[in-house]
Order: structure tokens, then C-alpha cells, then sequence
């Protein structure tokens, strides 16, 4: 009897000490995680869009969001909510202090205006309206003269003529290579194009030596700035070199 009263009484020390350990090891983690885990520095890439100060806000979006740890296994089971003209983001933990933030925004080429809702219809380099808003982004160029008045957001601009769409997108992908982004681009109803810079206009003509055109613009834009007139392109071949500008009082 004694022995087992004994045994009975060191078993219970053993728990008690077991648990006692247990007890100070999660004071200890807790202590670690709400005073060495805060927040003290958050680094936002990829963001052009958005400043750092409203990304930071939209992940960092609840009272928890102090602990760097709590930051981090939050956005490892769940992904930020949507964020209009960004496509997704990464969150990564730097410890003890430093939240990094990768933003990764839908590639926008340009945009129409609906009149009939009264937003812009932004399309990415396939064609496809990957966000439509009231809200004007700068640096991406407004297309004119297309036939469109409704669109289906991720489907391709309903463009009647396929050949229409590619030249454009064809057109505005070298423009944003040069870095030569216009206010605008017209596509006019005799398959010709033009661009829109403050005073300077361009006639681009047909999708012919589209590239070539685009690189001499590139040389010629610079010198023109401050003037108003139109840059003739148009009629522009590796044989003719023509090129003019008319200026305009």
C-alpha cells in the first residue's frame, strides 16, 4: 500500500513538473512572440500603381496585424483580398521586424471609355479587359475610334476586325518598349493610326514598318518637345525616309 501511494505520488510529480514546463515554455513563446515579433519596417516591390503607405495598409488590415509572425502564417493559408488593377501579392517575413511585401500588378497597355457606364475598360497586351473603373491611371494611353460601347471583364475587346486589335496591341507594346507611351492612340476608320503627345501629333499610318516607325519616333520626339504641330510618319519607308512636321500656331 505504501508503495503504491508512493508511486501514485511521484507519478503526480512528474505531471505536475511536466506541466509546470509546459506552462513556463508557452509564457516564454508567448513572451517572445507579442514582445520580439512587432513590426517595425514594411518593404513593398512591384507596386507603380499604388504608393507603399495604401499596400501596407490593405495587408497590414486587422488589430492583429502588429506581430510579424501573425502577418506571415496569415497570408501562408490566406490570399490578400482583391485589390483593384493588382493581380496578386506575396507576403514574406524577414524576423524578427520586417514584413516584405511583392506586388505583382495586372500589365495594363490601355484603356477605352464605355459612355455608356461612364468607366474605362483597361486591357492588358493580349487584348483581354482585365479591370474596368472611373479611375484614370496615368501613363496608360486612352484608344480612340474603336466600335466599343460594352465589355466582359477578362474576355478580349469585342473588336470586330482581328487584324484591328493585333496592330494595336502590336502598336502599343512597342510604344511602352521605347518608353514612348502617348495620352492617346486613334485607330481611324481607313486602317491608319495616330498618337497623341500635349501639342504633338503623330500619323503613324497603316501597321507597315510599324517597328521601324517607332524607333525613328524615338529619335525625333525628344527635339519636338514644347512645339505643336503633327509628325508626319505616315509615308515613311527604309527607301522614301520621308518624314515632315507640320507646325501649328
Amino acid at each position: 500500500m505504501i508503495r503504491e501511494k508512493r508511486k501514485r505520488k511521484k507519478k503526480w510529480k512528474r505531471i505536475g513538473i511536466t506541466f509546470l514546463t509546459l506552462t513556463l515554455l508557452c509564457s516564454i513563446g508567448a513572451f517572445v512572440v507579442v514582445k520580439v515579433f512587432t513590426v517595425k519596417k514594411v518593404v513593398v516591390n512591384g507596386n507603380e500603381h499604388y504608393d507603399d503607405a495604401v499596400i501596407e495598409q490593405w495587408v497590414l488590415n486587422d488589430e492583429y496585424s502588429w506581430n510579424t509572425l501573425y502577418v506571415f502564417l496569415k497570408y501562408r493559408f490566406l490570399e490578400p483580398e482583391l485589390m483593384p488593377f493588382v493581380d496578386t501579392m506575396e507576403v514574406t517575413m524577414k524576423p524578427p521586424h520586417t514584413i516584405e511585401i511583392e506586388v505583382y500588378e495586372k500589365g495594363i497597355l490601355g484603356y477605352v471609355y464605355l459612355e455608356s457606364l461612364g468607366q474605362n475598360a483597361y486591357f492588358d497586351k493580349d487584348g483581354i479587359v482585365v479591370e474596368t473603373s472611373s479611375e484614370l491611371i496615368e501613363g496608360v494611353p486612352r484608344v480612340l475610334g474603336l466600335p466599343v460601347d460594352a465589355v466582359v471583364l477578362y474576355e478580349q475587346l469585342p473588336i470586330p476586325e482581328e487584324r484591328t486589335l493585333r496592330n494595336l496591341l502590336t502598336l502599343t507594346q512597342m510604344l511602352k518598349k521605347y518608353e514612348l507611351v502617348p495620352d492617346a492612340i486613334t485607330c481611324n476608320g481607313d486602317k491608319t493610326y495616330g498618337l497623341s503627345y500635349a501639342g504633338v501629333k503623330v500619323s503613324m499610318g497603316t501597321e507597315e514598318n510599324f517597328n521601324d516607325k517607332v524607333l525613328r519616333l524615338s529619335y525625333i520626339l525628344p527635339r519636338l518637345e514644347g512645339m505643336n504641330g503633327t509628325l508626319h510618319l505616315e509615308s515613311w519607308t527604309e527607301n522614301t525616309t520621308d518624314i515632315s512636321f507640320v507646325k501649328e500656331e
